[in-house]
């Protein structure tokens, strides 16, 4: 058996200081067993490193582009060296298959580092209009509050833009997945960044995140989560009147438009469900509903079955993140939640003896009014809703209180952008297009607010000032 991991320190002001708040266990979900344990902030210490990011802010936010961006680059280094270790790491605290661990987990947010660079020493910092300067500042100190499922990802997408647009950072990463937090620390610390821009504080969302979006010293905070804690945060952080990145909840939707020859929807079905069932569901960008036209239905359920059957629990899928995640997953399951004609057209797969494993399954006939159509599963559970036409395709996948990710299939290339632009939510991926790590990410109506990734991941976390000459 692996020994536990052990953190008994903070990382605050370029220092590792002991914190005083007590101890988290830290639970390996493919075998339920404990694999590290954390130490946690009191008060104090987190004070101490807002403090310390106040304190280092100033000097940080002179330091010119191409200095930040060196560092950066030397941050980006680091994490490459230790790659594999940190893929371990999240296979350990978050459950992900080893190839999944270092292709999503660690691979893709050093293509944001990267791209990040590359943004900063393109941004205009400064630039004329008419007889004035506008320029634009850092907004000071910005708290990052980091979710579970992408443990490494969403640290990095907050944290480097705003490095790199020279504020300092207070990251408090999620209870359940931190020991990434801490290997990411000390590649900060050994890239050379100075004491205080960077700061590491641990524990509860109810305690210190509260703490960190109240305090008057923190200008700005970043949030991903769920939408109801994302409200929590917004409510806090008004108290200040302080601005608020939130990436929250999503319920996207995959459409298949009624052009699409018979290889294209193959490509389609197969593709949304690998997305659906990425991570173990635990994405917030899972496209968990399928809409496709009414006389394809039968053609993408034995597609569909057929694709899900190869995400085999324990080997292709993972587990999910803890017991009561597994639990709000499979009721889902239930009879009746996606309406009284879905139809379940998986067979369940075994699953291992010990680990917060689920069968994958897929639901068609949903009804659109549904709990399955219409909540966050954050699970392995794929939606099929059946469309009359292309407009009512938009309409069923603009149907939701979210509009966070989204993908489109045609074999009409001259209106995708068209349909694109009719979908509510804040990407479209078209026929599979890549992921672009110079994009911006963000979301429409309930999925949140203001955008992460590249030159707009900076527009977050700057001012804007107007100087008249």
């Amino acid at each position: 058996m692996t020994e536990p991991i052990r953190e008994d320190n903070l990382y605050i002001d370029g220092a590792w200081v002991p914190g005083t708040g007590g101890e988290q266990e830290v639970e390996d979900p493919t075998t339920e067993t404990v694999t590290g344990v954390v130490t946690k902030a009191a008060p104090a210490e987190v004070d101490a490193a807002i403090d310390a990011a106040a304190a280092a802010f100033p000097a940080w936010a002179a330091t010119p582009v191409a200095e930040r961006v060196a560092l950066l680059r030397a941050l980006h280094a680091r994490i490459s060296e230790r790659a594999d270790h940190f893929a371990e790491l999240i296979t350990r605290e978050q459950g992900s298959p080893p190839r999944v661990a270092r292709g999503l987990h660690v691979d893709v947010p050093l293509g944001v580092i990267e791209k990040t660079a590359e943004a900063t020493e393109e941004f205009l910092f400064r630039k004329r209009l008419g007889n004035s300067v506008i320029l634009r500042e850092p907004v000071g100190v910005v708290a990052a509050i980091t979710p579970w499922n992408l443990p490494l990802h969403q640290v990095v997408v907050k944290i480097v833009p705003a490095l790199a647009a020279g504020c300092t950072v207070v990251l408090k990463p999620a209870a359940l997945t931190p020991l990434s937090a801490f290997e990411l620390a000390r590649a900060i610390h050994d890239a050379g960044f100075p004491p205080g821009v960077f700061n590491l504080v641990t524990g509860g969302g109810r305690d210190v995140g509260d703490h960190l979006s109240r305090s008057p010293k923190v200008d700005h905070v970043s949030f991903t989560g769920s939408t109801e804690v994302g409200k929590q945060v917004a409510v806090a952080a008004a108290g200040t009147v302080k601005g608020v990145t939130l990436e929250l909840g999503g319920k996207s939707a995959s459409v298949v438009l009624s052009d699409v020859s018979d290889e294209t929807l193959a490509k389609a079905v197969k593709i949304t469900v690998a997305n659906c069932f990425l991570n173990g569901g635990q994405t917030c960008t899972a496209l968990s509903r399928l809409i496709v036209p009414a006389a394809r239905l039968a053609e993408v359920e034995k597609l569909a079955a057929q694709a899900a059957a190869k995400y085999v629990p324990g080997d292709r899928l993972g587990p999910l993140i803890s017991a009561g995640q597994r639990k709000e997953v499979l009721s889902f399951t239930e009879p009746g939640v996606g309406g009284a004609d879905a139809r379940k057209i998986t067979e369940d797969l075994p699953v291992p003896d010990k680990g917060y494993y689920v069968s994958p399954a897929v639901y068609s006939n949903v009804d659109p009014a549904s709990r399955l159509a219409q909540d966050e599963v954050f699970g392995p559970v794929l939606s099929i809703l059946a469309a009359d036409s292309d407009d009512h395709a938009i309409e069923l996948a603009n149907d939701s209180i979210y509009g966070l990710g989204g993908a489109l299939w045609t074999d009409d290339t001259d209106r995708a952008e068209e349909f694109a632009a009719k979908l509510r939510t804040g990407q479209v991926d078209v026929n599979g297009a890549a992921f672009n790590a110079r994009a911006p990410f963000g979301g429409y109506k309930q999925s949140g607010v203001g955008r992460e990734i590249g030159d707009y991941g900076l527009d977050d976390v700057l001012e804007i000032k107007a100087v008249q000459l």
